[in-house]
């Protein structure tokens, strides 16, 4: 046999050889909110796993929302998909099938949606911002890392260990807000946005009316004349929207009234934490 044969056999088998051994597929974790990435990014720490967050922009309600073609493609490649659950994303349950994926919502006591919708979205009958109380937030992380341990068993340890710092990190976000909420003049609240009875709850404040609007569907003259009528009885000196949600029924409410409006953040775009201490040192301000 001439050299060049014995390369070209020798090149054959290598090839047949590489072809036969197991091509190990990367560790992929698509998640679907900016919480819940947050939560599973810092549990993966110290370990090879990618994790994609899926919707990236600054949105306030996802009922309606549609994936792109490549958000569909994460999730097609992704081997475990992390959810905030509670029906947030039943959107997206066609796509969930044959998938795994962990609900972080399991075990957390759901509210109710006692507020007035003017949009045509049809929500469920429980409130899905479950991530505004940092002690659900625990019971997320715990949710995820469960999953995370049962996907992936080699990294146990690594995943135990952040989930410990994780925690450590939300009880001090709690103990603030108890903290600097504990003594506010009035702790009733109006919010023109449905999200924040989780918040509300966590830190013993009353959501007098949490009013969800959208460009072309706002409140009714007999709304505003209510709410009006609440800041007057309740004597409340500052009203809340949500940093990407509608202002216009606020503003009216403010040349109505003079109450001020202040700002609160759902988390549904940068760092969780950030928009937490957020929106506890801005209640604190508002309502002293």
């Amino acid at each position: 046999m001439t050299s060049l044969k014995r390369l070209i056999a020798c090149l054959a088998l290598l090839f047949l050889l590489c072809g036969c051994a197991p091509v190990q597929e990367p560790a992929r974790v698509a998640a679907t909110t900016a919480p819940v990435y947050e939560f599973t990014e810092r549990l993966c720490l110290g370990t090879d796993i990618t994790v994609t967050r899926l919707i990236t922009e600054n949105l306030s309600c996802v009922h309606d929302y549609s994936l792109s073609v490549s958000q569909v493609k994460a999730v097609e490649g992704a081997q475990l998909i992390v959810l905030s659950g509670a029906g947030l994303e039943d959107f997206m349950e066609n796509l969930l099938s044959g998938k795994v994926a962990a609900d972080s919502s399991q075990n957390i006591h759901l509210l109710g949606c006692e507020h007035d919708h003017h949009h045509d979205h049809d929500h469920e009958d429980t409130d899905p911002h479950i991530w505004l109380s940092p002690e659900n937030a625990m019971v997320m992380a715990r949710n995820i890392c469960n999953s995370l341990c049962a996907q992936y068993p080699q990294y146990q340890n690594i995943f135990e260990t952040n989930l410990q710092q994780l925690l450590l990190d939300l009880q001090a976000l709690q103990d603030y807000g108890k903290q600097q909420l504990e003594h506010l003049n009035t702790r009733e609240l109006i919010t023109f946005h449905d999200g924040f009875a989780y918040f509300a709850e966590a830190f013993n404040l009353t959501i007098l009316k949490a009013v969800e609007e959208e460009s072309g569907s706002e409140a009714s003259a007999g709304e505003l004349k209510e709410l009006c009528g609440l800041v007057w009885e309740h004597n409340l000196p500052a009203i809340f929207t949500e940093v990407s949600g509608s202002t216009s029924a606020a503003e009216i409410l403010f040349r109505e009234t003079g109450v001020p409006i202040f700002i609160l953040d759902m988390a549904m775009s940068g760092s969780y934490f950030e928009a937490m201490y957020h929106n506890i040192d801005t209640v604190k301000e508002a309502l002293g």
